[in-house]
């Protein structure tokens, strides 16, 4: 079960993305850059690791299925966001990036050249399910962060991530579905699919994408089971989503207050936790 604490932290942090030009503040600040298909977000925390910024923006075409496919747009966007935190008081001069499941080498390496390219000092790489459970507290499960383009398979356990698989599946198949049925644009289908208003009535419309996502996610846990699976990313927002992830697997299914927000502010809770052990090393050498 999600601890009421990670939720609390999850909203905090949404209440910091209204920037109000209160920041200015002299104590070290660290920060996460989550590049995703949908969105960029950056999370920024403070040293007792409370969230107290944030900027999120659409990624336009910058990223797709879990790569950078255009370098430029994308340190555009993270460019804009440092210099929007920066104006409200929020002098960060470096940040961590991370990956999706399953990305190795220059294709990881891409999304800290990303923050680097937009004059930030890189401070971490980290890999996105594992940033995940460092805001859930997860010992032992499964993280599925159903994204814009893909859906990340992390299986957790004793705190180490041991199985990760990313699949070409995400909100981009649910926009493509509303917008064949309705005849629009897809960003008029993506308008559609995060109006809560509508969502209700698109559910029966998309429900067959959420149980092809759900038998994907079933096949890869069949050989490595887990307790319990959490939902993270921003298709997992769709109401009713977890109801039929718990159906088609099998599985407990979790979902947390704001699942777009969590692998950003585990992005920046990880700078934190690396900062704390260099601090800890090097009070033991003196």
């Amino acid at each position: 079960m999600i601890k009421d604490s990670a939720n609390q932290l999850l909203l905090a942090f949404e209440s910091s993305l209204v920037l109000n030009g209160n920041g200015h503040r002299s104590e070290p600040l660290f920060a996460g850059v989550d590049l995703g298909t949908a969105y960029t977000v950056t999370a920024v925390v403070d040293a007792t690791g409370a969230p107290v910024a944030g900027a999120l923006t659409r990624s336009g075409s910058s990223i797709r299925d879990g790569l950078v496919l255009d370098y430029v747009s994308a340190i555009s966007i993270v460019r804009q966001q440092v210099k929007l935190l920066h104006e409200a008081g929020f002098h960060i001069k470096s940040a961590a990036a991370a990956y999706p499941p399953g990305t190795t080498g220059r294709n990881a390496q891409t999304f800290a050249n990303v923050l680097a390219a937009a004059g930030l000092q890189v401070s971490g790489l980290i890999d996105e399910p594992t940033a995940a459970s460092l805001v859930l507290e997860i010992a032992d499960g499964a993280v599925v962060d159903i994204g814009g383009g893909t859906t990340g398979i992390s299986v957790i356990r004793n705190g180490e991530v041991v199985y990760t698989a990313d699949e070409a599946t995400g909100g981009i198949h649910v926009d493509l579905v509303i917008a064949g049925h309705y005849k629009i644009s897809t960003d008029e289908a993506e308008r559609m699919k995060t109006d809560s208003q509508q969502q209700s009535t698109l559910f029966p419309l998309v429900r067959p994408v959420f149980q092809k996502m759900a038998s994907i996610v079933r096949h890869h846990l069949q050989q490595h089971p887990a307790v319990s699976l959490y939902l993270v990313g921003g298709t997992s927002c769709f109401p009713g989503i977890e109801q039929v992830m718990e159906m088609e697997t099998g599985f407990s299914v979790e979902r947390p207050v704001t699942p777009l927000l969590v692998t950003p502010l585990g992005i920046a809770l990880s700078c934190l936790k690396t900062e704390r052990k260099e601090s800890g090393r090097m009070g033991k050498t003196r």
